[in-house]
């Protein structure tokens, strides 16, 4: 990972959780830690911060104290941050370029004029170039402890989840923990079967071996580059959602790849990474392809 960390905040309890669950990170991975909060004059405001002068005055006040709090519990980090105006996602988007990972709370919005996923996270979560995690306001620093492991979702080819499972073993090497990487899968339609897929599933000896042939793969390179993170190979029937989920309880960060093509609707992030931001316990990487 290059870059720095960036921590999206605006005060809520999920974004706080969210600047904690950064800073630690940041200390394990050895990196920067860049905090924003993106704001809009609100001419509607209560009288005592009605002007647009006394709005940034309290936004600026209240970054402060959260960035204060972080500092203090980590003293040799290094820590930077903006206040920035602007419309919300594409300021954020935009202070998010060149960063190693976006970190956001999962939802609602706070007491100062700011974001936090909604509207706002999604787009941020469809567009960014990096990976975005959310986190929700229960997480702590003691969910991240030995035993439990950085599960990553993986399907198709190799190459369709390199960059989540590169991110996955990235994060477990940095934090002393294994990876369990899943690998769902469901019994396809008849009409899918071609005389060349035939030949592989009776080559591999059924549909579950080729499964597992296909997770083994797409671990290869990976196991090759990070011999000394342990790995746990899930290859299970069933939706990749559920099978998932059926796992996030043991999990310490659950990672997802994204697939986000744009349709006649706007943009969208993909089943799976929206079924596990809804559902999920633990924090949440949806991780773009590189």
């Amino acid at each position: 990972m290059t870059g720095p960390i960036t921590a999206g905040v605006d005060g809520t309890d999920e974004s706080l959780a969210a600047l904690a669950w950064a800073a630690r990170e940041a200390v394990r991975r050895d990196a920067a830690l860049r905090v924003v909060h993106v704001w809009e004059f609100q001419p509607d405001a209560a009288p005592d911060v009605a002007d647009r002068a006394s709005q940034e005055r309290w936004v600026r006040e209240g970054v402060a104290g959260a960035v204060r709090t972080v500092a203090g519990r980590h003293p040799a980090l290094e820590v930077t941050t903006d206040v920035l105006e602007g419309p919300p996602a594409d300021t954020l988007l935009d202070a998010a370029r060149g960063a190693g990972m976006l970190v956001l709370g999962s939802r609602g919005h706070g007491p100062f004029v700011g974001f936090l996923l909604g509207s706002v996270g999604q787009q941020a979560i469809t567009e960014a170039a990096c990976p975005v995690v959310s986190v929700r306001s229960g997480d702590k620093a003691s969910d991240e402890v030995a035993g439990h492991e950085v599960v990553v979702g993986q399907q198709g080819e190799p190459e369709d989840s390199a960059a989540a499972l590169r991110f996955a073993f990235e994060t477990a090497a940095a934090r002393g923990a294994s990876v369990r990487a899943v690998r769902a899968w469901t019994l396809p339609p008849v009409f899918a079967y071609s005389p060349g897929s035939l030949r592989l599933l009776d080559e591999a000896g059924g549909l579950e071996p080729f499964e597992r042939q296909a997770l083994a793969a797409a671990l290869a390179p990976w196991r090759e580059r990070f011999p000394d993170v342990p790995v746990v190979e899930h290859v299970e029937m069933g939706s990749a959602a559920q099978v998932l989920l059926s796992v996030s309880g043991r999990a310490q960060l659950l990672g997802v790849g994204r697939r986000a093509p744009r349709t006649a609707i706007g943009a969208r992030i993909g089943s799976v990474a929206h079924g596990m931001l809804h559902h999920a316990d633990c924090p949440v990487a949806v991780v773009p392809p590189r």
